[in-house]
């Protein structure tokens, strides 16, 4: 018997839009669900709190140009948590052993929201790994005087509300609400999710590590973030040393829905100037 968890595959409900079954990779005794297309340049995302289980239209729009990876963390999509899985600690030391796995020694790391934070703990703990780092409406950093809202307080709709500008694109991605399974699935994700960045809701080494990134970096905000503070992308691009801020119009927080062609193009760009 290992010393971890043997832990077994999930069954989740599957999206009615853009699902696609992963391959798994079992690292640590965990079957890692990801998605991977395309050739090119490695680039690992690491994605947010939610709508998971999906290969997005800005997945294809970046697979087009390079080697997209896009696994699910612990706790998210086909991915299922242990018990001893707590902190981006982990995460870090979880995502490192599984490039080993694909065989990938460097790659171009994204993180959206809370993958944004996971990605900037990772670059701290292995900045020898990264090509290049991009940041999209990060989180992670303390604003003093302007910690944002408490989304583990907010209603569903307010929460929807605030993380769509567009809500043409809220109506096309929101479950449907009468959905039990789809219900159960996004509560169970939730969860996960604060067990990750609750408490606290940054961390404050966090600031002073990410001085030990030398590869090039990018920070890309929303245009009016409702549930981020914009200050805290600002932030991010302070800290980042030679960072680049660049921000994506008519995007509120959820900017890799609501206008992925813009943000592909941005993104692709960066990738391929820190790839000469």
């Amino acid at each position: 018997m290992s010393y971890v968890d043997i832990v077994e595959k999930v069954s989740v409900p599957k999206p009615d839009r853009f699902y696609t079954p992963p391959q798994f990779a079992e690292i640590q005794g965990i079957p890692i669900a990801y998605r991977r297309a395309g050739n090119g340049e490695p680039v690992l995302f690491i994605h947010g709190a939610g709508y998971t289980r999906r290969w997005l239209p800005l997945y294809q729009m970046l697979s087009e140009h390079c080697d997209f990876i896009a696994p699910e963390i612990p706790g998210f999509g086909e991915t299922p948590a242990p018990k001893w899985f707590r902190n981006f600690d982990d995460l870090s030391i979880l995502l490192d052993e599984f490039l080993n796995r694909l065989g990938v020694d460097r790659v171009h790391l994204i993180g959206y929201s809370m993958g944004g934070w996971a990605a900037a703990e990772f670059a701290t703990f292995y900045p020898r790994r990264l090509k290049s780092l991009a940041l999209l409406t990060p989180i992670g950093l303390r604003l003093p005087g302007n910690p944002g809202v408490d989304l583990f307080q907010l209603s569903v709709p307010d929460l929807l509300n605030r993380l769509f500008n567009d809500k043409v694109v809220q109506q096309e991605f929101t479950p449907n609400p009468d959905d039990f399974e789809e219900g159960v699935h996004l509560y169970s994700e939730f969860s996960a999710a604060a067990r990750l960045i609750w408490a606290p809701r940054y961390n404050l080494a966090l600031e002073h590590r990410l001085l030990r990134v030398t590869c090039p970096t990018l920070v890309v905000r929303a245009e009016d973030d409702h549930l981020v503070p914009n200050e805290m992308a600002e932030k991010f691009a302070e800290v980042l040393p030679g960072c680049r801020l660049e921000k994506i119009a008519e995007t509120g927080h959820e900017l890799c829905l609501e206008r992925p062609a813009p943000l592909a193009k941005v993104l692709n760009a960066f990738i391929a100037e820190a790839a000469r």
